[in-house]
């Protein structure tokens, strides 16, 4: 066996198409797509590589390419940490330690080189939504868009080399035709029957007004707090854009208080239940069939990406009030049969509190992992928020 870097077009090429052959027979498994993924390996598209570094490689063995890894240092994601810290990701390899070590001490070699003093894996050169963890539960259903999927194997190949538990991932799910809980019913009659308090979703609304509503639910619940920076328009401005495209206006549920916007639900179909079908390429084709498949309103899964209630108003009963009124106006629709949540981490209980207390159940969990190289410094996992 042996790791060539990839260093050429054509080698990139091979290290895409390396989970091609592991996920054959895997039904589950829907290709990440191959915009996604060359856009955060290309320092034109995505900024962290300005002042970041990132290597590739492909395993060998026979002639033929039987894995893969990405080793990065990304400045941003080491700030605030108590050593630098570096990141493998993208890591695909067939059930062989051997491979896997492999990959592994060549990737931390190179990180070593880099001034890194830990790593972490398998994360994303970029944010935390999107390709981040190692599955550990639940292998039957599809991923989420954007979220990592592997085999079972690939654990036992974590841990018998060493990796350690830094924070697990929580993948929360909800049957939408379960009733909602009888406290939250009484909830949200009490608010509704309030004039001061107004539910809604997102139609007859400029993209600009749901920005300004967006940012200013975000800077009120997290921005200044926790760790969390305030958002400014323009950043909320650009997320409402990428949304753009693939938004049903009618799943982004907003609260107000006398007109000023208190919380947010934002939902967006499960797009992988359209990705499926694009064999992982947006190409002109790949459009086509996204189109189409939009319009059909294929997916059946509805995805909460984020949920926030500004913080003078916690402990007032806004978030089961939302997902009553989500019960009697978007279930109705009958487009939707689940909801899913974006992971939440174990070192945020208050999130994991919010997900449970709304009925939701842990349906999928990630691992990320972490590997100090001084073995003599003292190992801690992920700081609780809060």
């Amino acid at each position: 066996m042996q790791l060539v870097k990839v260093d050429s077009a054509q080698l990139e090429k091979r290290w895409m198409d390396v989970p091609n052959d592991i996920y054959s027979d895997h039904a589950n498994y829907i290709p990440h797509l191959k915009q996604d993924i060359e856009k955060l390996f290309d320092a034109s598209k995505n900024k962290l590589l300005r002042d970041g570094s990132c290597e590739r490689w492909v395993l060998v063995k026979g002639g033929t390419d039987i894995g893969r890894i990405a080793a990065f240092v990304n400045v941003k994601y080491s700030k605030g940490m108590e050593q630098p810290t570096g990141g493998i990701g993208f890591f695909e390899c067939p059930n062989d330690q051997e491979a896997a070590n492999l990959m592994f001490d060549t990737a931390i070699e190179w990180l070593k080189e880099q001034g890194m003093e830990a790593v972490d894996g398998p994360i994303n050169f970029g944010e935390k939504d999107r390709f981040w963890g190692l599955v550990v539960k639940n292998f039957e259903d599809i991923p989420s868009y954007a979220m990592n999927y592997n085999l079972p194997y690939y654990e036992e190949l974590f841990n018998n080399y060493g990796w350690n538990l830094y924070f697990k991932q929580f993948v929360y799910k909800r049957d939408l035709y379960v009733p909602a809980q009888e406290v939250f019913v009484r909830k949200y009659d009490r608010i509704k029957n309030d004039p001061a308090y107004r539910f809604a979703n997102i139609r007859g609304r400029t993209w600009d007004e749901v920005a300004q509503d967006f940012c200013t639910v975000y800077n009120n619940a997290w921005g200044g707090h926790h760790g969390f920076k305030k958002m400014p328009l323009a950043q909320a401005q650009r997320i409402m854009k990428s949304l753009k495209p693939v938004v049903d206006r009618d799943i982004i549920e907003f609260v107000y208080h006398n007109d000023k916007p208190i919380a947010f639900y934002v939902n967006i179909p499960e797009l992988n239940e359209i990705f499926r079908f694009v064999n992982g390429n947006l190409n002109w084709i790949g459009k086509l069939k996204f189109l189409y498949h939009k319009w059909r309103k294929t997916p059946r899964i509805m995805v909460g990406i984020v949920f926030g209630v500004d913080r003078a108003y916690h402990g007032q009963g806004i978030e089961g009030a939302m997902i009553k009124w989500a019960e009697e106006n978007i279930v109705t629709l009958d487009r939707y049969d689940t909801t899913t949540l974006t992971w939440i981490g174990d070192f945020n209980p208050k999130m994991v509190h919010v997900a449970e207390n709304l009925g939701a159940e842990v349906s999928r969990m990630l691992i990320t992992y972490r590997i100090l190289f001084d073995p003599n410094k003292e190992y801690k996992r992920a700081p609780i928020v809060g």
